[in-house]
């Protein structure tokens, strides 16, 4: 309890200083977000409209920085992220609601999957070594040295075209209106396929050398030659002795991903124009929208955060020996 009570105070310490250098980041930034509002609106917004913008987004000229930044603690904590610019006059959270699901599905899926099915295999080829799973390691050391948008322009140039089966962009077909019927459900993962391949074979193949890595180093354990002098069985002394310890290192890394889901994996929806977060980040960037990048890097902070603390607690479940330092 006191190790869980000292990581929580430590994750609420950096949730803190990520959300007061969130605040500061439009401050350092050159360049006035609501001039280019105006810019953009071409003069068409009044004196008045002016004044009330820079209400909204934090900015009174006349009051002083602390001020703004309790205003700005203010507005978090009643839930408001602000104005987006770029889908003006549309809040950052309801911006960002509608981007979530598509990357929490096309993201969230295939990193679960690929930790499963990459783990799986890890397992299988560090155990048995010499069988043909042993044997693919050469082929997912080459494939987990692809980016994933390298592989996706391979993919786009290959496998799309006038008559091909895979759209080469979107998240769903134009002409349609999202939701949850089966229709648009089965077009949105006709869509999401090509995409989720190219994520799920380059990681994949990440997982799949971790986790035999370990299983080999693990199985040299001394543990390990007295679970075989008790005549264990072969599959006990793999998953229950062997994996489980092999499985550790591992849960950081996957803790990490569920983490960064959030945040999508930018270039690949940007690659394939998939509407996720990280095509609605690299779309901010371009705008130079500061609250919605103020807001999407809120999330991914949190969300980072909130994984690793989950790791914290798998570890005390999985490894009695923090368990007795806590």
């Amino acid at each position: 309890m006191r190790f869980l009570l000292q990581r929580a105070f430590f994750y609420l310490l950096s949730a803190w200083a990520a959300i007061t250098v969130n605040f500061f980041i439009p401050r350092v930034l050159p360049g006035d977000p609501v001039q280019s509002l105006i810019a953009r609106s071409q003069g068409r917004i009044s004196a008045e409209a002016i004044d009330s913008l820079y209400a909204l987004f934090g900015l009174n000229t006349g009051k002083s920085l602390w001020q703004q930044y309790l205003g700005y603690w203010n507005e978090l904590l009643h839930g408001n992220l602000g104005l987006s610019f770029t889908f003006y006059p549309s809040p950052v959270s309801t911006v960002i609601g509608d981007a979530l699901p598509w990357t929490l599905a096309l993201v969230g899926v295939t990193t679960v999957l690929s930790f499963l099915i990459g783990t799986g295999l890890g397992i299988a080829a560090g155990w048995w070594r010499g069988s043909w799973v042993d044997g693919l390691l050469p082929l997912t050391t080459f494939l987990s040295s692809i980016p994933y948008f390298w592989l996706g322009l391979v993919a786009i140039a290959v496998l799309t075209g006038p008559d091909s089966f895979f759209p080469s962009s979107g998240g769903y077909s134009p002409g349609l209106v999202p939701g949850l019927d089966p229709g648009f459900l089965g077009n949105a993962l006709h869509h999401s396929l090509l995409p989720a391949a190219t994520i799920l074979v380059t990681s994949m193949s990440h997982w799949i050398m971790g986790m035999r890595n370990m299983m080999v180093t693990v199985a040299a354990e001394d543990y390990i030659t007295v679970a075989h002098a008790k005549g264990l069985p072969e599959r006990r002394v793999a998953l229950s002795y062997a994996a489980r310890n092999a499985l550790l290192p591992n849960i950081s890394g996957f803790a990490l991903s569920l983490g960064f889901i959030v945040g999508g994996t930018l270039l690949v929806e940007i690659v394939f124009s998939y509407p996720g977060l990280g095509y609605q980040l690299f779309q901010a960037v371009q705008s130079k929208d500061y609250p919605l990048m103020q807001g999407i890097f809120l999330i991914i902070t949190i969300s980072v955060l909130v994984a690793n603390l989950l790791a914290d607690v798998a570890y005390l479940l999985l490894d009695p020996r923090t368990r007795k330092e806590g």
